[in-house]
């Protein structure tokens, strides 16, 4: 075999695994986007990791057992937002559709928005943990200054008291955390401004 033909065959041999490296790395980018929505989707039809379940109707059983609902509030620095619920905790009936409020407020001088993550602890709960209407499912715009209530209607399933790791459970903390639009750049905030706004229930 000449020189010449061995180097063709070297360079053809050179692109296709150029082309194979370069497949490979779109497909693991592509993965990588996929899997967080993938992720999420999961969790919300699961409860893993204390994603709660959304429901379109109200429980039409409620048990004569009570249980106690906390709530949790806090805010990524790069959010210039106060964020806060409007009662630290409520107890109620299981299956008692019951509902509270967050309030938020834009710290900066221009527009912004924000959209919330959430989850239950302890995790286990997540499943039974059902919302009927929660501002987490869409994004918040906040003008300068503007404060928002912000109401969640929800209630605890009454499965809940026949798993065996949950039957005993007295309470349940509900916790959101804001976070800015990935494509929105905001004002850089105070350094007062910036600190994490986080009140525990």
């Amino acid at each position: 075999m000449s020189t010449t033909s061995s180097d063709s065959a070297r360079d053809r041999r050179n692109r296709g695994v150029a082309v194979l490296c370069v497949g490979v790395f779109a497909g693991m980018v592509g993965l990588s986007y996929a899997a967080v929505p993938l992720y999420q989707l999961f969790c919300q039809v699961t409860g893993y990791g204390g994603t709660t379940q959304r429901v379109e109707q109200y429980s039409d059983t409620i048990l004569d057992r009570e249980i106690t609902v906390r709530f949790d509030a806090n805010t990524n620095a790069a959010l210039p937002w106060e964020f806060k619920p409007k009662q630290r905790q409520v107890t109620m009936k299981i299956g008692e559709t019951v509902e509270i409020a967050y309030v938020a407020r834009n710290l900066s001088s221009r527009p912004t928005t924000g959209t919330a993550t959430f989850n239950v602890a302890p995790g286990l709960a997540g499943a039974y943990f059902n919302k009927v209407e929660c501002f987490c499912f869409t994004e918040q715009e906040l003008q300068p200054g503007q404060s928002y209530e912000m109401p969640v209607q929800f209630f605890v399933d009454p499965e809940i008291v026949n798993v065996p790791e949950l039957k005993d459970l007295k309470v349940i903390t509900l916790s959101y955390t804001f976070y800015p639009l990935p494509q929105e750049s905001v004002e850089a905030p105070r350094p007062e401004e910036a600190k994490n706004q986080k009140i525990e229930g």
